[in-house]
């Protein structure tokens, strides 16, 4: 079985600025977005704090968020980047096979990439992701560059009604450009 160990909060902010966009949309009835826990067993719990520090996961995980936008399903997976270079191997291939069969069955899959050195959200559509793959699984760059992508899926954050970052207007690019 993989194990865990904790590296200490990485991703929980950018895991916090999405809740919060869900937890907004919700209250504004646009969305419902649920974030999938990871099913893990503990192994070692500090006594004093209880905190977990090893475990295993109990199965391989999908995506990292699921719901539906005004009756659309939607599932997407938060990553974070710290340099203009996405490594694929951030990626599994059980979950490009996951948001390939969602979107066979009409939903819409995507990812949100928080580049940190550049301070910029990014969503970037399954489509996109799927040519990076491809790409990488016939020979070509295991990665994929922040200029490879269209500066139309940036995503301006902070949005309008407290949203932290406003994806939904990105889903909307994305369905019109089916």
């Amino acid at each position: 079985m993989p194990t865990w160990k904790s590296r200490g909060l990485r991703g929980s902010t950018l895991e916090e600025l999405i809740n919060r966009s869900n937890e907004r949309y919700q209250e504004l009835e646009l969305a419902l977005i649920q974030k999938i826990p990871t099913p893990i067993t503990p192994i070692n719990i500090e006594k004093e704090t209880r905190h977990i520090t090893l475990a295993y996961f109990d199965q391989k995980s999908t995506v990292d968020y699921i719901g539906a936008v005004q009756g659309i399903p939607v599932c997407f997976d938060a990553k974070e980047c710290a340099a203009s270079t996405f490594s694929l191997e951030n990626i599994h291939p059980h979950q490009v096979s996951f948001m390939g069969s969602f979107e066979k069955q009409d939903g819409i899959a995507f990812f949100l990439i928080y580049f940190t050195g550049l301070n910029e959200f990014y969503y970037l559509p399954y489509r996109k992701l799927k040519e990076f793959w491809d790409r990488a699984e016939n020979g070509g760059r295991k990665s994929f560059r922040r200029d490879e992508l269209s500066d139309e899926f940036i995503i301006h954050s902070p949005g309008e009604n407290g949203i932290l970052i406003p994806y939904l207007d990105l889903i909307q690019k994305d369905l019109d450009e089916r």
